[in-house]
Parts: C-alpha cells; sequence; structure tokens
C-alpha cells in the first residue's frame, strides 16, 4: 500500500547554508519527481540572506527558518507545522508523518543531530518518510567522519562512482550496513554545451576558505590582473559567492572583494555576483583552485583549469582533480595552455556531457519509489549510537539542543509562531556580530598571535 493517498508527493528539505539548500532543493526535483517541497532553513552563522536565496534560484512551494527544535516539531505534526494540511487531501492517517521524504542537505554534525531527533519524533507514527542525505560536491576532506554522520539515513547520495565505492567502503569497513549508499549525480549539472563568446571571458570561481593566507588569495587577484594585462581582447570576471557579511557553507574571513581595494585591476579585470549556471553560459575558460564548479563546467564542455600554482595538496582540495587533465599553472594559461580532461576520469566523477546525465537518478528515485510504497519503514538507526560513541555522540546532539535520546533539552528554543520584530532584530544583530568577529576582529588576533 503506498505511503498516502496525497495527490502528489511531499518532501521537506532542511537546509543550513545557500549551496546546501541549492544541493537539497534540487536533489528533491530530482529523486521525486511532481512533489511539492517545503523548504527549512536551519537557523545559524551560515543561514542564506534573500540576496543570496534569489542568486541560487530555486524556489519551493513554502520556505520559512527554523531551529532544530522547531523543525522536528514539525515533521511530527499532520500539517507539517504549517497549520493546514498542505497536500490538500485529509486522508492521512494522524499517526503518520506529515512527508513521503525528508531531505537533510546539512553538514555532517547537523544531519546525526537530525536523525537521532527525527527518530525520537517518529517513535510513535505508524510510518515515517524515507529520509534523503548527502553532499554539496567534491567529496575530499572528513571522508570517515563526515560519512559515519550521515550514517541512518534511508539514503546516502553518491554524486559519484568513484564516491559511491568510497562510501561503501568506510560503511562496510566499520560493520556498518552500506545499502544506503546510491550512485546519483550532482543535481545542479546542466546548461547549454560551451560555444565561443565574445570577448573570450576567463571565469575565476572563488571559494570562500581555499585558499586561506592573504599572501596566497593577494596572489591569486595579482594572477588574475596580469591575465587581464596580458590579454586586453579577454573579460576576467572573478566571480565571487558571496558580499561581506553574509556567509555560505565555509566561513570566509578574507573576501575578495576587501584584498581588490589593495590590488590595481584593470578594467577587463572585475568582480561579479550571480548564478553560477548564468555565468557559465559565458565563459570560455573556468579557472579555479577545486571548486565544484569545475564540475559544471566540464559537464558544459567549458575548458577548466585546476591551478597549481599553490601546490597540489589535500589542504587545498585540488588533489582530488588529480588523473583529470585539468591541473595547470597561470604560468601556462598565460601562455595559451587549453587543459584536456581524461573521459575516463569524467565519468567516475558523475560528469556526463554525453546525455547519460538524464538517467543518474533513475536508481534513486525507483529507490524511493520501493520505500515509500512498501511496508512500514524499521526505525532510523544511525551507527552512532550511544554503544558506538558515547563520548562523541551527545556532543553532537546537544548542539542543537538534543538530549542522548534524540528528545529536545528543556528550555530549547523553539517558537509555534514567527518571531516578533523585536526578536528578529536581536538576532539580525547577533548573527551580524559573529560574522563581523569572523571577518575582521579574528583576522586581527592571528597576526597578533605571529607577533
Amino acid at each position: 500500500m503506498p505511503v498516502s493517498t496525497r495527490k502528489s508527493p511531499r518532501v521537506a528539505v532542511l537546509a543550513d547554508s545557500d549551496t546546501r539548500w541549492k544541493w537539497g532543493a534540487l536533489t528533491a526535483n530530482r529523486v521525486v519527481e511532481g512533489s511539492r517541497i517545503d523548504g527549512f532553513l536551519l537557523r545559524g552563522r551560515a543561514t542564506p540572506t534573500p540576496r543570496q536565496l534569489q542568486e541560487v534560484g530555486v524556489h519551493a512551494d513554502s520556505l520559512r527558518e527554523v531551529t532544530a527544535v522547531e523543525f522536528l516539531r514539525a515533521m511530527g505534526r499532520a500539517d507539517g507545522g504549517t497549520g493546514s494540511d498542505v497536500g490538500g487531501d485529509t486522508d492521512d492517517d494522524p499517526q503518520d508523518a506529515p512527508y513521503d521524504v525528508v531531505v537533510l542537505a546539512l553538514v555532517g554534525g547537523a544531519v546525526q543531530a537530525m536523525l537521532h531527533g527525527l527518530a525520537h519524533t517518529w517513535r510513535e507514527h505508524k510510518r515515517r518518510p524515507v529520509v534523503v542525505t548527502g553532499y554539496v560536491g567534491v567529496v575530499y576532506e572528513k571522508l570517515a567522519d563526515g560519512l559515519l554522520l550521515r550514517h541512518g539515513a534511508d539514503l546516502v547520495l553518491a554524486n559519484s562512482r568513484q564516491d559511491a565505492e568510497r562510501f561503501r567502503a568506510v560503511y562496510s569497513g566499520v560493520g556498518a550496513d552500506s545499502t544506503s549508499v546510491v550512485e546519483t549525480a550532482l543535481p545542479f549539472l546542466g546548461g547549454e554545451p560551451h560555444s565561443p563568446s565574445e570577448p573570450y571571458r576567463v571565469v575565476f570561481a572563488a571559494q570562500p576558505s581555499v585558499p586561506e593566507s592573504r599572501a596566497d588569495r593577494t596572489y591569486l587577484l595579482e594572477r588574475m590582473a596580469a591575465h587581464a594585462r596580458l590579454h586586453p581582447d579577454r573579460e576576467v570576471l572573478i566571480k565571487l559567492r558571496s558580499k561581506p557579511g553574509e556567509h555560505t557553507t565555509h566561513i570566509e574571513e578574507l573576501p575578495y572583494q576587501k584584498l581588490a581595494q589593495n590590488v590595481k585591476l584593470p578594467d577587463n579585470c572585475r568582480l561579479a555576483y550571480g548564478h553560477m549556471g548564468e555565468v557559465l553560459d559565458t565563459a570560455d575558460l573556468l579557472v579555479t583552485i577545486s571548486s565544484t564548479a569545475a564540475l559544471e563546467s566540464l559537464h558544459r564542455r567549458v575548458p577548466t583549469a585546476i591551478l597549481t600554482d599553490l601546490g597540489i595538496r589535500e589542504a587545498l582540495g585540488n588533489h582530488h582533480f588529480i588523473g583529470s587533465g585539468c591541473l595547470a599553472s597561470w604560468d601556462q594559461l598565460d601562455a595559451g595552455h587549453r587543459p584536456l580532461p581524461d573521459p575516463h576520469w569524467l565519468a567516475r566523477q558523475g560528469v556526463a556531457a554525453d546525455g547519460a546525465y538524464r538517467s543518474a537518478f533513475a536508481a534513486a528515485r525507483a529507490r524511493i519509489a520501493l520505500l515509500t510504497e512498501g511496508p512500514p519503514l524499521a526505525p532510523l538507526d544511525p551507527y552512532y549510537s550511544l554503544t558506538t560513541a558515547p563520548g562523541y555522540l551527545p556532543r553532537i546532539l546537544a548542539r542543537h539542543h538534543l538530549g542522548p535520546d534524540g528528545a529536545p533539552l528543556p528550555g530549547a528554543p523553539a517558537a509555534d509562531k514567527e518571531p516578533g520584530v523585536v526578536r528578529q532584530a536581536v538576532r539580525r544583530a547577533a548573527r551580524g556580530a559573529y560574522r563581523h568577529g569572523v571577518q575582521r576582529v579574528a583576522p586581527v588576533i592571528r597576526r597578533m598571535g605571529e607577533l
């Protein structure tokens, strides 16, 4: 029997940053076709601003900001916390959870906390939703840590064949169930194949935390400016992720906007914002350290260079591209070099410019259909428990105001209605103070410590 008699499936997406919202909402569209999507933005340091959400360009049927406890409360109500049955039907069993699928587009620790919180929330429900999670982009660090924090979801999506093999190996290696791993692809690949533009446009995809030091980031700015001067017939676009004061998946202590004040940029070299897909529409060469934008670019057959100027290092993430054929330096690019990607490497990375991308989500759709239409699912059972990780798990849960059993702690921040004007103002001020501390105070303290 199907999980619900609603006319269309209903999906909840919980995300904690602009990039994860993009991944989560697009994944929901890919794996549950024709669904209604209710978006929830987890309140925190990286909660996206309206400008960031507009730039991402992904929309939902509803969208609101919540704490972890507010989200769990919504997941336990028959109307999803909206005050009415969003699907328009009233045939749901009051002991059924309000959604067919829940997508957790979060950092690993938050995924683990939500898995335990949802297990507690749904402990008395006859049926529960299918829970899906995964990674926003290239997985080049904290493989074991991030994967085990995501274990317990019904589907752990791998963005490539290589990732699927690595994920299963980690789970099997610790004695955890690996059948949840399903190979898919990044949900935001697409767009028209590359065609030359006029003028020739070089796009640098900036990253908030790579590289990290002021010297390295200034070096990159100077090299971009030098490339523009060397090729006055070209346009060099420095594609930024966020404006000063905004945060994304990673903290950006030294925004390029600030560093550019001390670097003379020629007229044909400029800073830019915008949707990455629209920027790639007119790109003739994509340059980056290790951004996931490289996979978007390669999917469109845009010439793509992974910079080696600062070394090929795990800390930079560009080691992930070893074997890709895309590694190059600014000196080589200045001289006219255009990397040629290795087709076998591309295939293992889920980049399918040959058209196979259309079927990349078929396995996930089939698995979700099987789980939603089958018998009631067993309770969520993450690998981390008070037996396997008694010194680790309680701290993760406490960060989200949950007790060791996944239940909300007394005094946990939650509300059944939108915050008042005063509370909103205090929240904005606190978030602004945090971002000011990260981008202005912390670098000063760090420099003083190096004296």
